[in-house]
């Protein structure tokens, strides 16, 4: 049995590992929820593994499955995806996950922290959250790492690290009332540069437009290398994400990273706007927490993909955009291969790719 630890990864030498760095796994967790993912969750399956594929071709995946779907997730997925039994509310591996951390001497450490379901009873999307909460331990315990419990709650999609002492987050996000109301903004930023070993906290002002993770991160930017970031951009000046785009274009461009660079940032097309059509709204089952109402603004961006292993895992949303935001993903990795999903059932469930993967990082 892995054990808890009573320090802080700081303390011990260990930092969290920028995405681009290398892989041992990536993992994801399969949805089942009829509050959420329509039809039963079928379609949102099938799209589950079409992303598991794709990231197969370079990575191992595992796939935390409910008891009772089982056998159904391993007669869907390919032989090679490794399926394992682990209790979940939902299938938000990035934001139910651990933040694995790591030394310079090979060793590895997860993360462990709170998490409430984007809000807990003030603000959360279901209840309850508790065995989602428990996924990072267990997922520690399969990989063999000891553990932190970080006295913070954090959902893995609210924050981007580089690698290189930099941490990219929302003030929308880790600053609202039903995360961490205690805090202050710097007794925040030293739990995040003492659990992450980071130097440097970025703030964008907020997330994407109808977010209800409450503006994560991963949903309007990503980070291609230090000092280097993409986007989500609009130009439509009647669209409430034209202001937000430029508020983060600004806050990215008004400071430098923990090495003193200036940030770089690629602008990226934003798809749509999209909306849930009346079909999908009809399919999915009512529920208190979550909007799933025919004309509801859908969180659509591409800055919401993976990085694994010479890999990107990209989210198509839109014909008009998907070649355009490939190519600049094939610009900005050079030598990576780009891997198109089309992504459209996850971004029904509120999320997309990045949200659905957790990487285990590579020792």
């Amino acid at each position: 049995m892995t054990q808890r630890l009573n320090s802080t990864p700081k303390q011990d030498g260990y930092r969290m590992p920028a995405e681009h760095e290398p892989h041992a796994a990536v993992w994801m967790a399969w949805p089942e929820r009829c509050d959420n993912w329509r039809n039963g969750a079928k379609p949102a399956q099938k799209t589950f593994v079409e992303v598991a594929r794709a990231i197969a071709k370079t990575t191992p995946v595992t796939m935390a499955v409910n008891a009772e779907q089982y056998d159904n997730a391993r007669s869907r997925l390919p032989e090679e995806i490794q399926v394992v039994e682990m209790s979940t509310n939902d299938s938000w591996m990035r934001d139910i996950g651990p933040s694995y951390v790591v030394d310079d001497a090979g060793h590895r450490h997860g993360v462990d922290w709170h998490f409430n379901a984007w809000g807990g009873l003030m603000d959360g999307l279901y209840f309850p959250w508790d065995k989602d909460d428990q996924v990072a331990r267990k997922m520690c315990e399969i990989t063999g790492d000891e553990t932190y419990r970080a006295p913070l709650v954090l959902e893995g999609g609210s924050i981007h690290v580089d690698g290189d002492g930099t941490l990219y987050t929302t003030e929308e996000c880790l600053l609202h009332p039903s995360r961490n109301p205690d805090l202050s903004k710097e007794e925040i930023e030293r739990q995040l540069c003492d659990h992450l070993s980071v130097e440097k906290v970025v703030w964008l002002p907020r997330g994407l437009y109808n977010d209800e993770t409450n503006g994560h991160v991963d949903n309007i930017m990503h980070v291609v290398k230090p000092g280097e970031v993409v986007l989500t951009w609009c130009d439509d000046p009647a669209d409430p994400q034209y202001e937000i785009s430029r508020e983060a274009f600004d806050a990215l461009s008004s400071v430098t990273d923990a090495r003193g660079r200036a940030i770089k940032v690629h602008k990226i097309p934003m798809p749509g706007p999209l909306f849930i059509n009346e079909e999908e709204a009809l399919s999915i089952d009512c529920s208190e927490g979550m909007e799933r109402e025919a004309g509801e603004r859908l969180a659509a961006s591409y800055a919401n993909y993976l990085i694994t292993n010479g890999q990107i895992v990209l989210p198509l949303l839109d014909e008009r955009f998907d070649a355009e935001v490939a190519e600049i993903m094939k610009r900005l990795y050079p030598g990576y291969d780009v891997s198109g999903v089309d992504a459209r059932e996850i971004l029904l469930g509120g999320g997309n790719i990045h949200c659905i993967t957790q990487q285990v990082p590579r020792v």
